[in-house]
């Protein structure tokens, strides 16, 4: 989850939901790089309850348009030229979030192309990849604001170790961090970032590094995924 604090960013809900991301699959191919993958959304002070309903939001394919819309125009939103060898092998497990292709390009200049899962609104981001246990070949998930933002993310209520990139609007590697699992609970930690951001992307713990998303590393937003 996603807890929001201080200049720029939003307070704290009350009604927080966690989020889990879970088994990273093989949506990634090599442009001259490789990959990797995993994903959660915004923190809380009291239970989270388990989620029954869609979020609302943007669902399916994200055109550029689209993603130049949720983004509030960030500049890293541009059609990727490098083939996703594998597509998605089932359904989003998340109703109602978005579908694009993200690539990275890390400091030596190697690129990866994968599909994840977008989550462009309040609601998507609360609810992210809560109780999600088959990523259903999608590499992650790919949290995207409308403007810069600052607020950390938490554990709370999410079983698996996960890993985190933030990203800049212009796509500049902002930093990183590996998030412990946390049961339902107020004293979950929360992990900051070392800046503003636009984008943030959970993966698998450990998977960022197969993906080339580190210091240095460089992120596009748009595209099609393959269809199965």
């Amino acid at each position: 989850m996603i807890s929001h604090g201080g200049t720029g960013r939003r307070v704290a809900r009350a009604a927080a939901l966690a989020v889990v991301l879970a088994v990273a699959a093989t949506a990634c191919s090599d442009g001259g790089g490789s990959g990797g993958a995993y994903g959660r959304g915004t923190t809380t002070e009291s239970t989270a309850p388990p989620v029954t309903d869609a979020p609302e939001g943007p669902s399916g394919p994200m055109s550029i348009e689209d993603l130049k819309s949720a983004t509030g125009g960030a500049s890293a939103v541009k059609e990727s030229d490098v083939e996703v060898a594998e597509p998605p092998t089932g359904p989003a497990p998340v109703d109602n979030v978005g579908e694009t292709v993200i690539t990275i390009t890390d400091a030596a200049g190697d690129v990866t192309a994968c599909c994840v899962m977008v989550a462009a609104s309040p609601e998507q981001r609360e609810r992210g990849l809560m109780e999600v246990t088959d990523l259903h070949g999608y590499r992650g998930m790919l949290f995207v604001w409308d403007a810069d933002t600052g607020g950390g993310f938490w554990m709370r209520n999410t079983p698996t170790p996960l890993s985190i990139a933030w990203y800049a609007a212009d796509g500049s590697f902002v930093s990183s961090a590996e998030m412990a699992p946390c049961e339902d609970s107020d004293l979950c930690p929360t992990y900051y970032p070392e800046g503003d951001y636009r984008f943030a992307l959970e993966t698998f713990q450990g998977d960022l590094a197969t993906m080339g998303a580190g210091p240095g590393s460089k992120l596009t937003v748009g595209g099609d995924c393959p269809q199965a």
